[in-house]
């Protein structure tokens, strides 16, 4: 996750750079259940509204957490499928809650009646995040239920009024691209208190409708009306967050609208950057799925490092005997192709390895959906410009690519 508002808020105000500091443990996403009430376009998991054998009992979740815990693990986001769903989601987070852990939810907002948003605002939970993929019939189509939008804005209007602090994520592609703007006027209407911008991941159903995303002129654009509108936010003492995920090119993309528009503030922006270091798969983000198998990050679920029902998370997070997690914890990691050679891959990291994968079966090589010029992260080339010819999913054909 790239918290841009963080990094707006230390070009208007700078601070010292302080020690750094590693994080104890990992950021654990824990799809707790895969049972879903909608069928969402681009869902990872390929969740359904059946229900899936073999899912961790409550029993094994605490031992589960008792052990992420111990191991230094400080946030859970637990999710699903539809979290809300499982009949022990509010004793596992109440538990969650008083072990210490910062708890995060992560649903899409249906479920959420009067009674339910009274138990999630008795929880405490830290943060709520709702997905909303677009105005009205734009998100009940990517939903795939009628009235969903409406179920979903309901939930964050019951939550704000029990002041749950509640964010909405927008997963942007080639269909709703048009709906980011609206979704901004609504977020500062509803006076939400965080936006997640998502590009699209090529896992699940995100894989299978790939050749929706976002073309990269499109993301440019997005990510321009984003900045601005979160800069004009911290000009105006605004407290709404601006994060974005699952493209790490953004850092560099707002480096270079740095040093365009805050010149003298450029290379403090820079070296924040370095420190945060861009894609974190494998690293400081862990994913539990229903069944207890622990992948890199949420769009792995193909690719499985271990059970926690077979052995404690502690011990398959530092196992460097695979080759996949070898090379996530590598720094810097030996990456291919554009991003190899990329001036700014200390800040990005490589970016996405699961769309290298998914497109070429190589998890090292180049991002496809990097979407900043050859210019722009300092290779020398011929030309330099943008092609828009859609993409149209072939297994080695990058979307939209600069040349």
């Amino acid at each position: 996750m790239f918290r841009l508002t963080h990094y707006l808020k230390e070009i208007a105000d700078p601070s010292p750079l302080g020690p750094v500091r590693a994080p104890a443990g990992p950021v654990v996403i824990w799809n707790l259940v895969r049972r879903c009430n909608l069928k969402c376009k681009h869902c990872y998991s390929i969740s359904g509204d059946v229900d899936f054998p073999g899912e961790l009992t409550t029993d094994e979740v605490f031992t589960v957490m008792d052990d992420l815990k111990a191991f230094g693990v400080p946030v859970l986001i637990l999710s699903g499928g539809e979290p809300l769903i499982r009949p022990d989601i509010y004793e596992i987070s109440a538990r969650a809650k008083a072990m210490g852990f910062y708890v995060g939810l992560s649903t899409n907002g249906t479920l959420i009646d009067d009674a339910a948003a009274d138990r999630i605002a008795a929880i405490g939970y830290d943060y709520v995040g709702i997905s909303l993929d677009g105005i009205g019939e734009v998100h009940d189509r990517f939903r795939g239920m009628d009235g969903a939008f409406e179920a979903s804005l309901a939930a964050v209007r019951r939550l704000r009024a029990r002041a749950v602090k509640v964010g909405l994520r927008f997963t942007m592609t080639m269909d709703n691209a048009r709906n980011l703007e609206p979704l901004l006027d609504l977020a500062a209407a509803e006076d939400v208190d965080k936006i997640y911008l998502s590009h699209l991941v090529y896992a699940g159903r995100g894989n299978k409708n790939r050749g929706d995303d976002a073309h990269w002129h499109v993301t440019r654009s997005a990510m321009d009306r984003l900045i601005e509108r979160a800069w004009a936010d911290v000009m105006n003492g605004v407290c709404r967050e601006y994060v974005t995920g699952n493209n790490d090119a953004d850092a560099v993309y707002l480096l270079h609208w740095a040093q365009r528009e805050h010149p003298d503030k450029a290379d403090h922006v820079a070296a924040l950057l370095r420190r945060w270091g861009g894609n974190s798969s494998g690293v400081n983000i862990a994913n539990i799925d229903n069944l207890g198998q622990v992948h890199p990050d949420t769009f792995w679920w193909h690719y499985t490092l271990g059970n926690v029902k077979e052995r404690p998370f502690s011990d398959i997070w530092t196992d460097l005997s695979d080759p996949v997690m070898a090379g996530l914890k590598a720094r810097p990691r030996t990456i291919k192709g554009r991003c190899g050679v990329c001036a700014h891959k200390d800040i990005c990291g490589g970016n996405t390895r699961v769309r290298a994968l998914q497109l070429t079966g190589d998890p090292w090589a180049e991002d496809p959906a990097c979407y900043l010029s050859d210019g722009e992260i300092g290779i020398e080339s011929d030309a330099d410009r943008l092609v828009v010819t859609p993409f149209r999913g072939a297994r080695h054909e990058a979307p939209h690519r600069y040349v």
